[in-house]
């Protein structure tokens, strides 16, 4: 983690979960890390400053320019974005809730434009300050890679989409002659409050989940970054996938 020390760190969806034990983790290694996200107030604080905090809703564009516009007047580079943000909603592809298609595009919003949003300006950023060993990661899900039963399929339909653009990613930057590297991490379970904002209305089912067997530590998510920050040049790491030894499938 040597080369990494004193360079600057994107971390969305950063106020909790594994968003906010990457920050963590990241200042520990000696980087400096600007973490994002809507409740701004929820994200890690370090006494030497080592975590910036900056609001930002990654539905919209404007906020994110903001974000990035941010990033550059404080640091001017970016050498690692973290596309950690995610969410789903229980609703069905057939649900006649009222705000069923309000749902989906939030899911949309969230775990797929934002994540390409933030790419683009990201190795923009990069770019312009000449940085050719930078690094991308999308924290995708298990769920990018099997279709699993009772869950949101318009959920599982962007994850599998960000398996597509991890690998869209990397043959542009690829054809651009660049060597800013791209990867993925796809989680099965993580405790964490996924779950309980997916089901505001039914706790007892999010607890459920979690209690079904071990699940995942968000310091497993976190070490997973680690290994693929501490490959060296010549080893390009495009999805890791890593679930708990009880979860089937």
């Amino acid at each position: 983690m040597d080369r990494w020390e004193g360079r600057v760190a994107l971390v969305t969806g950063a106020s909790a979960g594994i968003g906010a034990q990457m920050c963590r983790t990241l200042a520990t290694h000696g980087m400096q890390v600007v973490g994002c996200a809507r409740e701004v107030d929820r994200i890690p604080k370090t006494d030497d400053g080592s975590i910036i905090a900056i609001k930002c809703d990654l539905t919209s564009e404007e906020d994110i320019n903001s974000l990035f516009s941010d990033i550059r007047e404080r640091f001017g580079r970016l050498d690692l974005c973290i596309n950690n943000a995610g969410l789903s909603h229980d609703v069905s592809l057939l649900s006649t809730q009222e705000n069923a298609t309000q749902k989906w595009k939030n899911m949309v919003d969230v775990n797929v434009l934002a994540l390409c949003i933030c790419t683009r300006e990201a190795v923009k950023l990069m770019k312009e300050n000449n940085i050719d060993d930078g690094q991308i990661i999308h924290i995708s899900s298990m769920s990018g890679h099997r279709i699993p039963e009772q869950t949101s399929y318009m959920y599982v339909a962007t994850k599998c989409m960000v398996k597509s653009l991890t690998e869209g990613h990397r043959r542009e930057l690829r054809a651009d002659g660049s060597k800013i590297k791209v990867a993925s991490i796809s989680p099965g379970l993580v405790e964490t409050e996924f779950e309980y904002r997916c089901f505001p209305d039914d706790p007892n089912t999010a607890r459920s989940i979690y209690e079904s067997y071990q699940c995942l530590r968000t310091e497993d998510i976190a070490n997973a970054v680690l290994y693929v920050l501490r490959a060296p040049p010549n080893v390009d790491i495009h999805d890791v996938l890593l679930r708990p030894t009880g979860q089937n499938p």
